[in-house]
């Protein structure tokens, strides 16, 4: 076996683009072996798998698959265990997010919200638990400070992500003392895409900022950091949800 095969592996849902992204080049940067999982960016994924690869040879392989289809899903993880033949950490952090008005919302919609952020981090768990148990590994799933806070307008993707929240914490106690399973809370990070560049978003956005101690928005590499923090360091970890908002949940 080469040393290259001895690396571990982590499989990134959503990890083409945004925060996504980042964390596939931090935990390549940290030794890892990354596996990136992508829906409709199939362009932006093979792009960032020839930069890791470029920068070590066989260490990124790029999958595509729609969380919405039952049958895609039930494949997903024997298709990420087949790139290197063992997964060490699952990052569910592959998401939906738009506003449904209550007045507005449908079951369509509800469904969406419901299996990128939930039902996938689910099933995926349970395809990769052998891997996972036999490796000693970790995962590790992106939840919401929203959960808590509410979020008017944004319902159904809220109840999703609370969803998530409590999946952490009964995997936590299914898979233990193997695998450890924790959650990191994003706040504001990256302003949502598709905003309007007309100035009429900028009162909200102030408002959010004035409502985050630290007084500014975190970046991407905040949130990878604390998500390898909690696949890799934090051995005495499970069940956790780690809030990374700048302090907005003070206020």
């Amino acid at each position: 076996m080469s040393d290259q095969d001895r690396l571990p592996v982590v499989f990134i849902t959503g990890g083409a683009r945004r925060i996504g992204a980042d964390m596939a080049r931090t935990f390549h940067q940290a030794g890892y072996r990354v596996i990136i999982h992508c829906h409709r960016s199939r362009r932006e994924a093979d792009a960032l798998a020839s930069q890791l690869n470029g920068e070590r040879s066989r260490s990124c392989t790029a999958i595509t698959a729609d969380l919405n289809d039952e049958q895609a899903l039930s494949t997903l993880g024997e298709t990420a265990l087949s790139c290197y033949q063992r997964v060490d950490v699952l990052v569910n952090n592959a998401s939906s997010f738009y506003a449904t008005p209550l007045a507005s919302l449908t079951q369509t919609q509800w469904l969406d919200l419901m299996n990128s952020n939930a039902r996938a981090g689910l099933f995926l768990a349970q395809q990769l638990a052998a891997s996972l148990t036999v490796n000693g590994g970790s995962i590790v799933n992106l939840t919401d400070i929203n959960v808590n806070r509410g979020m008017a307008g944004f319902s159904a993707y809220t109840m999703a992500k609370a969803a998530l929240g409590a999946m952490t914490r009964s995997l936590a106690r299914e898979l233990a003392p193997h695998v450890r399973v924790n959650a990191v809370s994003p706040g504001a990070i990256l302003w949502p895409e598709h905003v309007a560049d007309d100035g009429s978003q900028d009162a909200e956005q102030a408002r959010i900022l004035a409502g985050i101690a630290l007084g500014r928005l975190g970046t991407p590499a905040d949130i990878a950091r604390t998500v390898l923090f909690l696949a890799r360091d934090a051995v005495y970890m499970t069940g956790q949800t780690i809030r990374v908002d700048g302090g907005r949940a003070l206020s």
